[in-house]
């Protein structure tokens, strides 16, 4: 199957630091690669794939130093790269929100959409009523609640690759966070639950600038006067296996419905468990007692990170191995597009070659509702 990957413009791919959608990119690419596939991936010249790479920027956006730079104008000329080249590929995937809608509207039937991000803002039902042609696939269910109406095709849950990080058999007895520091994220209760519990907390996050005034009147002041919180910063990824696999448990103590967190399927493949407030997508990725605790308050939060310690750490690796590896992505991806290929030239039906093994290869009827956000 001839795949081309369209990625986001802001991060490389994979990203230096932070940068979860171009981090998904990243791996989904050399993943379906791996299975056999002849991927073409559009980014910025830095990226670093086992795909063809067509560069459509010197380097990405986040990492120019130029003063002066324009977002829109290179994400335009990438869509004109694809566009271009539309011929070439059976399917486009998309990563850039809505962006390339209403220029490849005449092969709307060739791309898929994954949307990345939240989607309960005012302005985008009109887009997507708009341009409902084009299939969407979310990275979980609950995603999908603000545009229920939408061209839905699947939801994918995102993946990593294994060999990316190292399990660990035993904690060092800290808890650890691992974010952004901003409201939504809840800092300050992973700093409460580590305090009330007595426990060292290690918090390895990034500050944006839209962000510097909470953590200078909110945050800082709960770090400084506290002796069992230790603030390291931002990490690469380079770190995260020491990071997440030396902690007892990972604090996810958000309160807004973040549609996919992969910090806490880092934490999983170290064999970590996950002590996650039910929000957004988390009831979807954590299993209740078995690769972590779905808590609904600070009292439930502290009881859950008091236990973490008794759950079988081989079993929330093979966990990952199982719902959330790289391969299993790309693998339910390109069913998906299997299905796209389908509909569009229907002769192919069930001799279309996806690259799969015999029990995950079998189309789906055309139209059929599909998630593959399920947990066991």
């Amino acid at each position: 199957m001839k795949i081309a990957q369209v990625t986001p413009l802001y991060e490389a791919v994979p990203p230096k630091l932070y940068g979860g959608t171009e981090r998904v990119v990243a791996h989904l690419t050399d993943a379906l690669v791996d299975l056999g596939h002849d991927v073409t991936l559009f980014a910025s010249a830095d990226a670093e794939t086992k795909a063809r790479l067509v560069p459509v920027r010197d380097q990405a956006i986040r990492l120019d130093p130029a003063p002066l730079k324009s977002d829109l104008a290179a994400h335009m000329t990438m869509l004109a790269e694809v566009l271009n080249r539309a011929d070439e590929f059976d399917v486009i995937h998309f990563h850039t929100d809505m962006i390339h809608f209403p220029f490849f509207r005449k092969c709307a039937d060739k791309t898929l959409t994954t949307l990345h991000g939240r989607l309960d803002m005012k302005d985008l039902p009109e887009v997507y009523r708009r341009w409902s042609d084009f299939g969407l696939v979310s990275i979980s269910d609950d995603q999908r609640k603000p545009l229920s109406f939408a061209n839905w095709t699947a939801t994918v849950h995102h993946g990593m690759p294994g060999d990316q990080y190292r399990f660990s058999a035993k904690s060092d007895g800290y808890l650890a966070f691992l974010g952004r520091i901003s409201p939504e994220k809840r800092p300050d209760r992973a700093i409460e639950i580590a305090t009330k519990l007595g426990k060292p907390l290690k918090m390895a996050a990034k500050i944006d600038a839209a962000d510097k005034r909470y953590w200078e009147e909110t945050i800082r002041p709960l770090v400084e006067g506290n002796p069992l919180v230790e603030f390291i910063g931002e990490i690469g990824d380079h770190q995260k296996s020491d990071f997440l696999g030396r902690a007892e448990a990972l604090l996810f103590p958000i309160d807004w419905p973040e549609p996919f967190g992969l910090v806490m399927i880092e934490a999983m493949a170290c064999g970590t468990p996950v002590i996650a407030f039910r929000c957004g997508s988390t009831p979807e990725i954590i299993e209740d007692g078995a690769t972590g605790f779905l808590v609904d308050t600070m009292e439930q939060a502290i009881a859950a990170a008091g236990r973490a310690h008794l759950l079988d750490r081989e079993a929330i690796r093979a966990r990952f191995d199982l719902r959330f590896s790289s391969i299993a992505m790309a693998r339910r991806y390109v069913e998906v597009y299997g299905d796209l290929i389908a509909a569009r030239r229907p002769n192919l039906g069930a001799g279309l070659n996806l690259g799969l093994n015999d029990d995950v290869s079998k189309l789906r009827r055309i139209g059929e509702d599909r998630s593959f956000a399920v947990s066991a």
